[in-house]
């Protein structure tokens, strides 16, 4: 069995081989197609979205490979830990484990307090190594982080992880053996090739080790081939270097002393690479008579050991020799008949420690990435992205807007890491088959793919994107970037026809987690849903609307009428447009009408856009028998001034009791502050009031009807409270964007990795 066992491990290593051997190993190439076939179709699933990546509560390193074994992932993780320790930063690492029978769902343990049965031999091997490191073995390594985190773990290394990619992880750090770098180029199992090699591209930093077993122009060679997947800076070199020389004795391991040279040994493995053992064996000046090996990670049993003993007498050998790993597998041999067996303890060495620790560092950097596609959800993005900045300090948050050139991210200050796309429509995707067709000769499509080529050079080096806006940017960002994004889905209410069918199937399945604009959102997304994953928390649309006034604890109305002896502050809203010079005139005509009203005493407020020209307000009002000062109108013949401010509406509502107005957002912030809104009867405002609901009556576009429709609301509390809270309920509280920020920080662990990124930068220096 022994010797099929050798052939085959020669055979898919590209080992020198016999014809007939060659030709019995064959037979494996169709399988290995196979195999190509379905590890092409996985990635290509995780490349776009459509199998599940989750980000962990702690910032993952992952230490990995493309072949099966013998790439000396052990020693390296063991340096990783050794250094985060030096740093004063306390590591876990995290590993499924080979042939546990661990039915936990997670097992953690220190300094090998576990069983071979539970843990496995790395974990094992490791935990001995690092005896003051949890060690967390588990088959969903996702749930083994979450519990690391509770030992006090900042950071985790994840063990043989490059192929488990529903795992994020905030470094990939790819290992090469340079004496065996892919094998005969084949997949499994006619080669050693878990993926395709041009997966290198996938790496973060490329470690090519055991560079010691190879000559100067095949390290060359090596290095060469890699670059062409993943150019030249991310490429390292390291070596294997013998720490100690170990001889079991009485269940451990103790210094072994003697002079190695010419002492002869029986070698045995059972290893990925059993090459590089026998070399570290040689290169130490043993004498190595005769050697077995082992499938990688065999459990040896006694027969295994009689085999040894009896090649040993055979050779009369003065030693056996074994990995460290092997340890873990011998079933606590301990009649070795006086035979000595000697363990080289082996580390690895970087030969550019401070370039590769300097590009490991900067990668544990987080890079935050806020998605938006419109000019008003950009708005909401720069508001989202500048209380990111200012939550984790330590981060470097980066924009993505679909829709023109980003000018909102750029004027504050964020890095806009998307291809402009500028169409004659102003979007990406409009209801009208006119506007598509001339967005598309405007080179709509060309813009997708080069904003989809942009998300291919983010993937795997941002952390999870938030997206703020519709089903178009949440699937542009699932199919660009690989990972179910944040998603504040600000663009559809249903109090404005809500979310079609499909387009809640989609956020069902491809969001992480939705924040609605309200409630009744939130429930019309989770109907049917088993993973209840929409949520509101309050409306993104009043966080933005909310973002320039001071302070927002005395903003919101109270749903009672004053007592009719206190003033009444009524706010007038010309709006935004070059209408509202002629507008003008039916709020100061409706202002005068309430003034003469005996019940109640009138004070007003007029708040002017910042898009209105004061020039030109200034003639209009002039014109309408009204005198001009700098921060009051008053009329002529009446005592009646009317207070006039160019601050934002959410600062000038305070105190505000009710709103004739006929803006648009600045109705709706009014509203959502719980202040009962008049307005005029017309197209654009019949669709606001769908949005408003009771919160706004509409009537026609006269004086009189403006101010009785005021004294309606004003004599009636009732109405007054019914329209305020159902201002209030439509338009929904501000915190939305605080909820998101919050959740990433707690669940996608981005306070631990700003933390993390801190404290490495204060001991770098």
């Amino acid at each position: 069995m022994s010797c099929i066992i050798q052939s085959y491990l020669n055979h898919v290593r590209g080992g020198h081989e016999s014809l007939s051997a060659k030709i019995l190993w064959s037979a494996l190439i169709p399988v290995s197609w196979i195999s190509y076939i379905c590890i092409n179709i996985l990635n290509f699933l995780f490349n776009h979205g459509l199998k599940r990546t989750q980000e962990p509560v702690l910032p993952v390193i992952s230490v990995g490979n493309l072949t099966y074994g013998g790439t000396n992932k052990t020693p390296f993780v063991d340096m990783l830990a050794r250094f985060m320790i030096s740093k004063n930063i306390k590591p876990g690492v995290v590993s499924r484990g080979y042939s546990n029978k661990n039915n936990n769902k997670n097992l953690i343990f220190y300094n090998g307090e576990a069983s071979r049965a539970e843990a496995g031999d790395e974990p094992l091997l490791l935990s001995k190594r690092l005896p003051s490191v949890p060690i967390a073995v588990s088959k969903k390594r996702i749930n083994g982080i979450s519990a690391l985190k509770e030992h006090g773990a900042e950071i985790v290394i994840a063990d043989d992880a490059f192929q488990h990619r529903s795992l994020m992880r905030d470094a990939d750090i790819l290992l090469i053996d340079a004496s065996c770098p892919f094998g005969s180029g084949r997949m499994m199992p006619a080669g050693i090739l878990r993926e395709p090699v041009k997966a290198i591209s996938r790496a973060h930093l490329i470690v090519i080790t055991k560079c010691e077993q190879v000559d100067a122009k095949r390290l060359l060679e090596i290095k060469e081939y890699i670059a062409k997947f993943a150019g030249h800076a991310k490429i390292f070199t390291s070596r294997l270097k013998i720490h100690e020389w170990t001889v079991w004795q009485d269940g451990g391991l103790k210094s072994f002393n003697k002079d190695l040279n010419n002492l002869s040994v029986i070698a045995f493995s059972a290893i990925g690479n059993p090459d590089s053992f026998i070399y570290s064996l040689k290169s130490s000046g043993l004498d190595v008579k005769c050697e077995m090996r082992f499938k990688d990670h065999r459990v040896y049993n006694q027969r295994d050991l009689n085999n040894l003993l009896k090649l040993a007498e055979e050779y009369n050998a003065d030693a056996l020799a074994c990995t460290e790993k092997d340890l873990y597998n011998l079933n606590n041999f301990n009649n070795l008949n006086n035979l000595p067996l000697i363990i080289p303890r082996v580390e690895a060495v970087l030969d550019e420690p401070d370039r590769f620790f300097n590009a490991l560092i900067d990668l544990l950097k987080p890079k935050i990435i806020v998605a938006s596609n419109g000019y008003g959800e950009d708005a909401i993005g720069v508001l989202l992205a500048s209380k990111l900045r200012e939550r984790f300090k330590n981060s470097e948050i980066l924009a993505f807007p679909l829709v023109g050139k980003g000018d909102a991210y750029l004027n504050a200050k964020f890095k806009v890491c998307s291809a402009p796309s500028v169409t004659p429509s102003g979007g990406v995707v409009k209801y009208r088959l006119k506007d598509l067709l001339g967005d598309m000769r405007a080179g709509l499509l060309k813009h997708v793919k080069a904003q989809l080529d942009d998300w291919e050079k983010l993937a795997g080096r941002v952390r999870t994107p938030i997206c703020v806006g519709d089903v178009y940017l949440l699937l542009h960002t699932l199919w660009g970037s690989g990972v179910r994004p944040l998603f504040a889905a600000t663009a559809k209410t249903v109090y404005l026809n809500g979310h079609w069918r499909l387009e809640r199937a989609l956020i069902k399945r491809f969001a992480l987690r939705t924040w609605t604009r309200d409630l009744e959102s939130a429930a019309q997304l989770n109907l049917n849903n088993k993973y209840q994953n929409a949520v509101y928390s309050g409306s993104p649309i009043m966080d933005l609307l909310l973002a320039d006034a001071v302070g927002t604890s005395d903003l919101f109305n109270s749903p009672e009428l004053p007592d009719i002896s206190d003033e009444i502050l009524i706010m007038l809203l010309p709006g935004s447009r070059n209408r509202a010079y002629q507008d003008l005139k039916l709020l100061l005509d409706a202002a005068l009408i309430l003034n003469n009203d005996k019940k109640f005493k009138f004070r007003f407020k007029l708040v002017l856009a910042p898009t209105l020209e004061l020039d030109k307000f200034k003639a209009a009002c002039e014109t309408y028998g009204w005198e001009f000062n700098d921060n009051f109108i008053n009329f002529k013949d009446l005592n009646l001034r009317i207070d006039i401010t160019s601050e934002p509406v959410a600062s000038a509502a305070r105190g505000v009791r009710l709103l004739i107005g006929f803006g648009g957002t600045a109705n709706q912030v009014c509203a959502g502050l719980g202040i009962p809104v008049v307005s005029i009867d017309e197209k654009g405002k019949r669709v606001q009031k769908k949005l408003l609901g009771d919160a706004e009556i509409l009537v026609d576009s006269k004086a009189e009807s403006l101010a009785d429709c005021a004294l309606k609301i004003l004599n009636n509390k009732e109405l007054y409270k019914f329209m305020s809270e159902a201002g209030v309920k439509r338009m929904g509280s501000p915190g939305a964007i605080d909820a998101i920020i919050n959740y990433a920080a707690e669940h996608n662990g981005w306070d631990a990795r700003d933390r993390l990124y801190n404290k490495l930068m204060k001991n770098l220096i």
